[in-house]
């Protein structure tokens, strides 16, 4: 028996700005963190022209709207709006993103708009980045233009996207700008920061009574104990609470739980660091937490852990090279292969069963949390290309096979809404370049051309029916 979604499931895409835009210096758009980072000497990629998604983004709405692709995941360049991070606004800008939007809903594709998506303006990260409050009042005011300018018609916004991302690649692992690794103080201090200015500009919405609703999306690793011993399991909670729960506590207890809390301060003690805080800070997380609409997820693989008592050591998989990667933390633990789990070129376990569980931990733990998205979810790849087709069933079976757990969770009562492939089309993967490929649609970078995969066709019929297919029922 063929297994069914919910009754408006949205089956959708999802892009990010800079990923996927290009045309950094036109009309207008300032420089941000990443413009710097690609075009110092010897990187290897920029994101010019990327997908070319600024000028091409009629044909891949006709192509969503074509293959039955209901949603989309846009995110608007702060610098592309405000040049300078603040002052005066780039109208360029504005009717970018005016036109983009009104054409979403005019190919009946609803965008899902997200604010930040890791391209802070260039001088605020010159400036102390997230661990600077200042930039708090600064993201609040962009924000602010933004629901002026499209509040009306967008009806899903996202302040940040996945600020433990934010906080680990750049001041953990080392592979996001400003590359500096093992600051755990640093990181944690951020996860804060940001979290004080999700609440703030999700307030600001709510005043605004504008008629769309307002979350944020969170990457959720899965934790698990590598075996079953109390040294492992401790190590899983504490690679949990920073990665995960220190911040779902913000978003949706609206404090920090006195068990997270203990968990932080123990990650702290041990790598001699301390958290700062203000009262007010709570006080907007309290507001915000009845007052969050959704939770968008992104899900890619969990995490196996073992207790650990050495330094920090990392060791980032950036080129497809298997078995390459290496993270152990101090005071938390070290992320281990699990032999029974497949993994990714790219090291990332492929383990559908975490995301079951974190939807699952969502609805028991933050039974406030009224509806989740499942905003990113995909399998980088690296794509043959014969004669304009592409034949990526691993792909297929990477997305049925979270599919299939996420029908289960529906089924034990988790309120999802939707699935946003990563990504829509090809795009510059942040720390690979593009060579690792997730859309629906290939992208011939030298031509822009876009191709149809197999998993475009897949996941159209899947839209059209409304339930999980496989790749054979395709071939019918």
């Amino acid at each position: 028996m063929a297994q069914k979604f919910p009754e408006g499931f949205i089956f959708g895409g999802a892009t990010a700005a800079y990923q996927v835009e290009g045309a950094t210096r036109e009309d207008g758009r300032g420089p941000c963190v990443w413009d710097e980072y690609m075009n110092r000497p010897g990187a290897r990629f920029n994101a010019d022209p990327a997908s070319d998604f600024y000028h091409q983004y009629k044909q891949d709405l006709q192509l969503a709207h074509d293959f039955n692709i209901k949603g989309i995941r846009i995110s608007l360049s702060w610098t592309r709006i405000l040049p300078e991070g603040e002052g005066k606004v780039n109208q360029a800008g504005i009717d970018y993103y005016n036109k983009l939007i009104d054409e979403c809903i005019d190919k009946g594709v609803e965008p899902f708009v997200t604010l930040h998506h890791f391209d802070t303006p260039l001088k605020y990260f010159q400036n102390g980045h997230w661990l600077n409050r200042d930039l708090i009042d600064k993201f609040v005011a962009y924000a602010k233009i933004c629901f002026e300018a499209f509040g009306d018609r967008v009806m899903k916004w996202a302040t940040f996207n996945e600020p433990w991302s934010i906080a680990q690649n750049g001041y953990l692992a080392g592979n996001f700008p400003p590359n500096e690794t093992f600051q755990i103080e640093k990181a944690i201090q951020i996860e804060h920061n940001l979290m004080v200015a999700h609440a703030k500009a999700l307030n600001l919405y709510k005043s605004m009574n504008l008629p769309g609703r307002i979350g944020i999306v969170h990457t959720l690793e899965g934790k698990e104990a590598i075996t079953d011993t109390p040294e492992n399991k401790h190590a899983r909670d504490l690679d949990d609470a920073i990665s995960n729960r220190f911040m779902l506590d913000a978003c949706y207890l609206g404090k920090y739980s006195e068990t997270t809390m203990s968990l932080i301060q123990e990650i702290l003690q041990k790598n001699g660091g301390r958290l700062i805080t203000q009262p007010q800070d709570f006080e907007d997380f309290a507001k915000a937490a009845a007052q969050i609409d959704f939770l968008g997820m992104n899900y890619y693989s969990s995490h196996f852990l073992q207790a650990y008592d050495g330094e920090s050591q990392v060791v980032n998989n950036s080129t497809g090279e298997k078995g390459t990667s290496v993270f152990c933390l101090k005071g938390i633990g070290a992320r281990v292969s699990n032999p029974d789990v497949p993994t990714t070129d790219w090291d990332w376990p492929i383990y559908p069963e975490g995301m079951y569980k974190q939807l699952r931990r969502i609805a028991q733990d933050y039974p406030n949390y009224k509806e989740i998205f499942i905003s990113e979810n995909g399998m980088g790849y690296k794509d043959d290309f014969e004669d304009g087709k592409i034949d990526d069933t691993p792909r297929i079976d990477y997305v049925s096979q979270h599919l299939q757990f996420i029908l289960k969770a529906i089924a034990e009562g988790v309120n999802v809404g939707g699935y946003y492939i990563w990504s829509l089309m090809d795009v510059l993967s942040w720390s690979n370049g593009y060579n690792k490929r997730y859309g629906l649609f290939y992208v011939d970078y030298a031509t822009q051309k876009r191709y149809p995969k197999k998993s475009a066709y897949w996941y159209k019929e899947m839209s059209r029916r409304g339930e999980l297919i496989s790749a054979d029922e395709l071939a019918d």
